[in-house]
Formats: structure tokens, sequence, C-alpha cells
């Protein structure tokens, strides 16, 4: 199959991509390069450099490449950005991925897989883990452009006939994740405990989530490229850790002593959130398979070993 994958130079997109490699199929890249690096870039897949938000670029790259599927990663995802610049939220997520949907069924693209969102889509969870029934309530604009393109997906199913599975990821961490960005607080502490530095926790560090490994995720695509029509998908392992909970696991797996530094809670973050995933389990035979500890020390154990790039 030829894929284009959008933000396959980033963290999750170039783990999606190095896998849908080493299964033989043929990979195409569209990234900016603003949140991803060249060194995650696989060789074997064509690289076109372009911003999600130009629609032009997105047309180009789609016709030149030709792709049987779109897997769709490309997004703005800081929740603070969001809050802070709700407009420029919209016009990369939602207003950049029209025109890649436009660009889709312009030059014949069968069905596009969406990394959507579950840990902020939902707002505080009512009813735990959450299932796709949940009502939907983000607490921040990044939450709401992401639903908004799931109810375009399903428009472009009806009026053009373009498939699509939408994926709905919680907490995602792993190999690749940046340390030194707002998104990804596995990364973050693990890069400052491994400089000998306090991480620091916004509210009490009760808040909690449901982190999935990396591995697992690039699973999920791997099933959706075949499963799953015009499915809405909770990735999720059913299970909430706190804040709280991730330092200590990670003072054990590093020996680190230190305690955490307090801060104020920030605006648009979701305080308990965890996702109930049995409907991806009987859609696309799915489940996680790496447990949260032996995910933390995986982490580790690659960051110890590769440095973050620090250019693009």
């Amino acid at each position: 199959m030829r894929i284009l994958v959008t933000g396959g130079a980033g963290f999750i997109g170039s783990n999606v991509v190095d896998r849908f490699v080493e299964q033989g199929h043929e990979l195409g890249v569209f990234d900016d390069l603003s949140t991803g690096f060249r060194e995650f870039l696989n060789p074997q897949a064509r690289f076109y450099e372009g911003d999600l938000a130009d629609a032009v670029a997105v047309d180009r790259c789609i016709a030149d490449f030709r792709p049987d599927l779109v897997d769709h990663h490309a997004a703005q995802i800081d929740v603070r950005k969001s809050v802070s610049d709700p407009v420029w939220d919209a016009r990369v997520n939602v207003l950049g991925s029209i025109g890649l949907l436009q660009a889709c069924t312009r030059h014949g693209v069968r069905k596009v897989v969406y990394a959507s969102t579950g840990g902020a889509l939902y707002g505080e969870g009512r009813h735990l883990p959450a299932t796709e029934e949940h009502p939907v309530n983000p607490e921040s604009p990044y939450g709401a452009s992401k639903h908004t393109v799931e109810h375009y997906l399903y428009l472009w199913k009806l009026l053009h006939g373009l498939d699509y599975t939408v994926l709905r990821y919680p907490n995602v961490f792993g190999p690749r994740q940046n340390p030194h960005g707002e998104a990804g607080v596995n990364a973050i502490f693990i890069g400052l405990m491994l400089q000998g530095r306090r991480p620091r926790i916004f509210g009490d560090g009760n808040a909690v989530r449901d982190y999935l490994y990396a591995s697992d995720v690039v699973d999920a695509n791997v099933l959706a490229l075949e499963s799953g029509s015009g499915e809405m998908l909770n990735l999720g392992t059913g299970v909430g850790t706190s804040v709280n909970d991730i330092v200590r696991e990670l003072k054990a797996i590093l020996g680190f002593t230190e305690d955490a530094i307090h801060d104020a809670r920030r605006p648009g973050e979701v305080q308990r959130i965890y996702l109930d995933a049995s409907r991806a389990k009987r859609v696309l035979g799915w489940e996680p398979r790496v447990g949260f500890t032996e995910g933390l020390r995986r982490t580790v154990e690659w960051t110890k070993a590769h440095p973050l790039p620090t250019g693009r």
C-alpha cells in the first residue's frame, strides 16, 4: 500500500512510519519540522516539507505522491498554546485538516486514519473509564478542534465516499517524545531527572490520565489500515495514573531522591480521564501489550541512549 503519514517526523508519526516501512509499504511523509526532526525521518520514505495550514503545499504533496491511504498525525498539540491562541489552533487543526480532506478527494485517496484525542475530547470524566458514548465536553480549544475534524471525516465519507477510522489517543509516551516541549509529562520528567533536576508538577499531582506506550499506538494504526471503516475508537488501558504516580515510578527506576516542585494548576487541563478501549478490541482486535512501568523503563533506556536532536 502507498501511505502518506502527515506529521511523520514527529514522536508518534515517525514510529508509525517505521513500522509501515518494515511491513513493506511505500511511505511518504508530510511535515513542517516545527516539532518533528529530520533525524526521525525514515530514509526509505519520500519526504515532503510543508505546513498543514498551507492548502497548496498539501495538495501538491497528495497530487505527487498519490497515496492510497493518509495516516493523519500532523497537528497543533499543545493544550496551553490552544488556550492562548485558539485561532492558530483552529487554523492548523481544523482548516488544515479540511484542506487535507479536499486534496484526498481530488486525488483518489481511499481512506484516512485520523489521530484524534480521547484525553482532551471528553473533558472531565463523568463515567470512568470513558467509552465512546461519554459526553464530549472538551475543556480546551485543542480538544474542540480535534473533535471538529471527526465530524468532517463523517461528512466526507457521507458526501464523497472517503473512508476513515478515528483513533482517539490517550496520553501517549515512549521513544522520541520531546522532553523539552509542553506536552508529554513522562518525557519531560525523565529529561529533568536524568539531569539531576526536580520535576515540576502543576497542581497537587493527583490529576489522572491514561498513559499508553507508543508501540501499542502503532499497533492500532497498523490494524486500522484494513479495519474500522467509519469507526471512532478509543485507545487506552482503562487505568488512571496520576502525576504523583509517575514521579514515584521514575524515582524508583532512576534512583532519584529529590521531591517534585509544585506550582499552580494550568487552565484547560483535564483532571480525571481514562479510556475504555473495548470497542477497539472488538473492531480492530487491538489491546495494549506494554504495561506502564515497563513502558517507562523502555523510555528511560531509549532516552539515555539517544539524546534528542537539537536541529530540525
